[in-house]
């Protein structure tokens, strides 16, 4: 079970790809299905189950567009 909620503010995500990098358990990666209004493809969790909240993602990400919750 997840032991953490993970969001992404789609709309403002550049896709820098900084949360894929500091991801411990490699559960982030770019929507190659979406593109956001901006024109970038939104970064998103691929597998909730696996995250354990560690929030690294959130204190990388420079645009705010990521926010961590604790279950």
């Amino acid at each position: 079970m997840a032991k953490g909620l993970v969001t992404f503010n789609e709309d403002i995500c550049k896709g820098c790809e900084l949360c894929v990098a500091v991801c411990p358990k490699k559960i982030i990666e770019l929507d190659q299905s979406k593109i956001n209004a901006k024109g970038f493809h939104p970064a998103h969790v691929v597998n909730m189950d696996e995250c354990i909240a560690c929030g690294n993602c959130a204190i990388m990400c420079p645009d705010s567009v990521i926010t961590v919750e604790k279950l």
